[in-house]
């Protein structure tokens, strides 16, 4: 049986290219929680919370409830739940998961092939992270659920037989684009001739069917990249600046390097390369991007 298949085919609810992420969450959470315990069941009423937090975090913008996954991945043959009743899930309500005292764990022909080969469980983790999110999250998302990260994915083998391919020379065009400034806030630094700090963004994540061409990407620093990845940052109409409502910081950093960025006009590419396509931000803006967005600076 091909579990690096199996990860990488997890049934999902999508529709215009939506993002689900609530079975590849689970089944990394469940992982995580393999390797510190591979012989323990994971009891819903004991995770509820850590599988909230960690849709809140990773997950789309909108509501979202952990039950949901915890009774579907059945269905994708790596997953089991049983009750206080006996095996099975009793469905996706939470309150059905709470009463019925359900507990699930990693399906016994995955939990065994994990035990003859460990080297399994980090590579089904870099499938679902490929998968499902920006290379900028993965370090973070692995320390949430207890797995180690492990190397870039732009230099791993293709895990699975057919997947597509990045194109290693977006880096490089999206900063010439962008003369090597991020678009955000212009910062520019460099090691003698080595800019460093700079970083190729997705706007359309990779993983969702994003192109790895100019108009699907920014040129930001490191800071930016990440916020712009957690939906702190977007790119509204105009090509300015959006800043979600949601972010807090009182700081005089977090003042200048995030809210006052709110309406600013993007920092390129220069004259004669496409800018972001509508479409890309559309899809940031309904997937990515957190609540409503700040008004301008210059306005408050």
């Amino acid at each position: 049986m091909d579990w690096l298949e199996r990860a990488a085919r997890l049934r999902q609810w999508s529709r215009g290219g939506t993002r689900a992420p609530h079975k590849p969450l689970l089944l990394l959470y469940a992982l995580g929680r393999f390797r510190q315990d591979a012989g323990g069941e994971l009891r819903y009423g004991a995770v509820e919370e850590d599988l909230k937090r960690l849709l809140a975090e990773y997950g789309p913008p909108h509501g979202t409830t952990p039950a949901y996954p915890f009774h579907h991945l059945v269905g994708d043959g790596v997953w089991e739940v049983r009750t206080d009743r006996g095996p099975g899930s009793p469905g996706s309500r939470v309150g059905e998961l709470r009463a019925s005292g359900a507990a699930g764990r990693l399906a016994p022909e995955l939990r065994a092939a994990l035990r003859r080969e460990p080297s399994l469980l980090d590579r089904m983790a870099r499938v679902l992270l490929d998968q499902h999110f920006p290379p900028s999250l993965h370090d973070e998302l692995c320390e949430a659920v207890g797995l180690r990260a492990e190397a870039d994915p732009a230099s791993v083998t293709p895990l699975v037989a057919g997947r597509r391919q990045r194109d290693r020379r977006m880096r490089e065009l999206v900063l010439t684009a962008y003369e090597y400034r991020c678009a955000f806030c212009g910062y520019d630094g460099r090691i003698g001739a080595v800019p460093v700090g700079l970083e190729a963004a997705h706007v359309r994540w990779w993983a969702f069917d994003g192109p790895d061409d100019v108009d699907n990407g920014l040129c930001l620093c490191s800071l930016h990249h990440k916020l712009f990845d957690r939906g702190v940052l977007g790119v509204g109409d105009g090509h300015r600046v959006l800043v979600s409502q949601r972010f807090v910081g009182h700081s005089d950093a977090a003042r200048d390097q995030v809210t006052a960025l709110a309406g600013r006009r993007l920092t390129g590419p220069q004259p004669g390369v496409r800018p972001v396509a509508d479409d890309h931000r559309a899809w940031h803006a309904a997937n990515v991007f957190h609540g409503t967005p700040r008004p301008a600076a210059d306005t408050i």
